[in-house]
């Protein structure tokens, strides 16, 4: 004898179990959710209601309105600063890929199985120590009598005097952010796929083509990220300039400290400045999400 579930039994199971499924999510979600919004989403609106109040210096008159905090982020002066990090973070950028990639394929595709991870573990050594450390550790060997020019000297070259320029902020920067690029190149060029490579030879194809027709678009999504990745950290960068440019080098991180903890405080307008940072970064990571897919095929 079969006995028949009532409709409407059926129908309040049904949506519970969507209730449910809908919930789960939310359940799983809910911690990073809280941890976004108090760490990150309430701190940005507090930066950009704090870059609407009129800039106030002593013996400055106060402004009428605090939009002209974001105005005053366009005279010549700041701009010169924006572009100064542009150039340290696309530099940056430019030579961790270029140091990075044949690094990153050298690892993953030539050296021993069993080597690997070794390799890779004492790449990115470095960065089990502080940032400030290796910093000063860069000072000491491109100072006047620093360990570079001392060997210089020993061979007969001419010395460098690079510190406290730009080369110097490139060179620190790009030894902080080098392993960056290695680790997200390596987990590119593993997946890489080495029958087409001989396919390309087989139709003919040189090391240079079959590298450019077949190494490249199917490591694009691990340089798009890893050059993203390089970049957006740059730009934020405030140790490598304040200890390696000097006064010549300032970027917008220096700028910012200098608005709320230098001799010329000024909270709106280093809001102002802080707001456009992340305003930059977040299309940086836009791009990032739209671009750094796997090329459809």
């Amino acid at each position: 004898m079969s006995t028949q579930i009532p409709s409407h039994i059926s129908e309040e199971s049904t949506k519970s179990n969507l209730q449910l499924n809908w919930l789960q999510p939310l359940v799983l979600l809910a911690p990073s959710g809280v941890w976004l919004l108090l760490l990150l989403i309430l701190p940005t609106l507090l930066i950009f209601e704090l870059s609407l109040v009129p800039g106030i210096r002593p013996g400055d008159i106060v402004n009428p309105s605090g939009f002209d905090n974001y105005i005053r982020i366009f005279d010549p002066l700041y701009l010169t600063v924006i572009q100064r990090s542009l150039f340290f973070a696309l530099g940056t950028t430019i030579f961790c890929l270029c140091l990075g990639f044949p690094v990153a394929y050298w690892i993953a595709q030539i050296a021993p199985i069993r080597w690997r991870n070794l390799l890779l573990i004492g790449f990115v050594l470095p960065l089990w120590t502080s940032s400030l450390l290796r910093s000063y550790a860069w000072i000491t060997i491109l100072r006047p009598t620093g360990l570079l020019n001392s060997l210089l000297t020993s061979l007969g070259l001419p010395t460098l005097s690079i510190l406290n320029r730009s080369p110097a902020v490139l060179v620190g920067m790009s030894y902080s952010l080098l392993p960056y690029m290695v680790l997200i190149l390596y987990a590119s060029l593993e997946k890489l796929d080495k029958r087409l490579l001989e396919a390309a030879a087989d139709l003919g194809a040189n090391p240079v083509q079959a590298f450019w027709k077949v190494t490249v678009p199917q490591t694009l999504t691990g340089i798009a990220a890893s050059s993203f990745l390089v970049f957006i950290t740059a730009m934020g960068d405030f140790i490598d300039p304040e200890l390696l440019g000097g006064a010549s080098s300032m970027t917008v991180a220096r700028l910012i400290y200098n608005q709320f903890l230098g001799a010329t405080q000024n909270w709106g307008f280093g809001s102002a400045l802080s707001t456009m940072l992340v305003l930059l970064i977040s299309v940086a990571i836009a791009l990032l999400i739209k671009f750094g897919d796997a090329p459809k095929t």
